[in-house]
């Protein structure tokens, strides 16, 4: 068996971005992806980091990470396998997570841990993702939850990607701690991160803006099992 490559996606005119796009555009729901023109200025931040898996000559998977050094926490804001059979998820795990723990190094740390986004399939049934099996909903939170990623005990919405004000449901944000002790996040770390993480998004709905003023006045939010 051929391979698989692990290469990072720095500028919009790389054939491999628009193959990642292709495949974005075939796995996620619509409001969950940036238009292609919009990723130059994200694909040129130093700070996140677009990671693809490339078999044969295809794009069969693809991550985005970042790591902030001022929190020393991490987020994954999308992984996708592409297809079944070939060991995608295994192989993009281990790498970012080899990278995360260098970024953090070099940071003069240990990686505290990392959020993200996960889908509550229990809650919203709609999502297929392209009937790309390992991509379930419910495959991908058990997998998740086996990796050690915890549920943030608040209702969770984001702003959607189009910028357009809507807020998006049917998620939890996570956390998975290094130390799998931790059982509970600093209040002002996730609305710190939230705020760092949407900044970008000038059009926020108010019931993200009511969710980040609810955690504002909490010290500590529970982390709870997926």
């Amino acid at each position: 068996m051929t391979k698989m490559e692990y290469r990072r996606i720095t500028n919009i005119a790389d054939p491999l971005f628009a193959k990642m796009h292709r495949l974005m555009q075939e796995i996620f729901p619509p409001e969950e992806v940036l238009e292609f023109d919009l990723w130059k200025e994200p694909l040129e931040d130093p700070g996140i980091r677009v990671f693809v898996a490339v078999h044969e000559g295809n794009v069969v998977g693809a991550t985005e990470y970042r790591y902030y050094e001022d929190f020393n926490v991490a987020m994954t804001d999308f992984t996708i396998i592409g297809k079944p059979g070939l060991g995608i998820g295994r192989f993009l795990y281990l790498n970012r997570h080899h990278d995360l723990l260098e970024l953090a190094k070099a940071n003069g740390k240990e990686l505290f841990g990392m959020f993200a986004e996960i889908y509550d399939p229990y809650r919203t049934k709609d999502h297929e993702f392209g009937g790309v099996k390992p991509m379930d909903p419910y495959v991908r939170r058990e997998v998740l939850s086996h990796l050690g990623y915890k549920r943030l005990d608040f209702t969770y919405v984001h702003p959607s990607w189009n910028n357009d004000g809507v807020a998006v449901e049917g998620l939890d944000l996570c956390f998975m701690p290094t130390d799998d002790n931790v059982s509970e996040l600093p209040a002002e770390l996730i609305v710190k991160f939230l705020r760092r993480y949407y900044s970008v998004l000038s059009n926020k709905p108010a019931a993200w803006i009511q969710m980040v003023e609810q955690l504002e006045a909490k010290s500590t939010v529970a982390l709870l099992p997926i």
